[in-house]
């Protein structure tokens, strides 16, 4: 498989958010141009220096959406976009809540927690790293428990009804957002966040080599970080080809086809495919 090209692997230039990037530049199987700077993948944006906060704030950004469950918001902070406007958090880890721009300039912000106990890594991973114990890290993530359990998210991404629902919310926002750029991300930035591009990426046309390839350019954006867990955390850490796989396997077993997904099970209609093709394509 080559390489992403430079325009299609454009960083955002965060140096608090490596995995920040434009879905800019990739070619659709008709010859159209994915537009750049109007879909921006990231991850958490809560660590974000003086600098990083310009580049994000030059970027006239329509929506942030936050895919983290809100014990995530809590435990890592909130995003620090300037002009975002700031949320009550209810107590209830998956519920879902929209913040308008107070004075219409600044982005709207949306968390839609893509959320489970089922597949909460970052308890399981807490638990498994709390103690300090090999025996325990082991239990939760050895003999190839760690990647079971990221492949089993990933099905989960396309059999839950409220999951799909919260992606369907994305794709609806940057459909309906009239070429405005529209950001969105989870924690790493990896896992909601690289299905919620995969499924942008297909629904504009592009192949699905380059859909894997934009997905597994976050194993090379977090590289450093990746190479500092513990082996039996990495399966948690990297982006997978048979992760990405098990979804796309997931959704032809329910749906004929892509658009057959996109009607019925994403709940979106012609008319917000035929606008995000409009807008996001040149």
């Amino acid at each position: 498989m080559s390489a992403p090209s430079v325009e299609t692997a454009r960083s955002l230039g965060l140096a608090a958010a490596v995995n920040a990037r434009d879905l800019g530049g990739y070619r659709t199987a008709d010859g159209r141009t994915v537009r750049p700077g109007l879909m921006l993948r990231t991850e958490a944006l809560s660590r974000l220096g003086e600098r990083d906060r310009e580049l994000l704030g030059a970027l006239g950004l329509r929506h942030v959406v936050d895919l983290r469950s809100l014990d995530e918001v809590r435990h890592l902070g909130a995003d620090l976009v300037p002009g975002l406007p700031t949320a009550v958090l209810p107590v209830d880890a998956a519920a879902a809540l929209s913040v308008p721009s107070p004075d219409g300039f600044g982005p709207a912000l949306h968390h839609l927690p893509v959320f489970s106990a089922d597949f909460d890594l970052y308890v399981d991973l807490r638990r498994a790293l709390g103690s300090g114990e090999p025996d325990a890290m082991h239990a939760v993530l050895g003999d190839g428990r760690g990647a079971a359990m990221m492949t089993s998210m990933y099905r989960w991404f396309v059999t839950d009804a409220l999951a799909r629902s919260r992606f369907a919310t994305v794709l609806r926002l940057i459909a309906e957002a009239d070429g405005a750029p529209v950001l969105f991300h989870c924690t790493a930035g990896k896992d909601r966040t690289g299905w919620t591009a995969a499924l942008l990426l297909t629904a504009l046309g592009v192949d699905r080599e380059a859909v894997l390839a934009d997905y597994l350019l976050t194993n090379e954006r977090a590289a450093t970080r990746i190479s500092r867990v513990d082996p039996l955390v990495r399966p948690l850490a990297r982006a997978e080809t048979m992760y990405l796989d098990a979804a796309f396997e997931e959704l032809a077993r329910g749906w004929p086809t892509f658009e057959d997904f996109w009607q019925d099970g994403l709940g979106l209609t012609g008319e917000h495919l035929s606008n995000l093709r409009a807008a996001c394509t040149l």
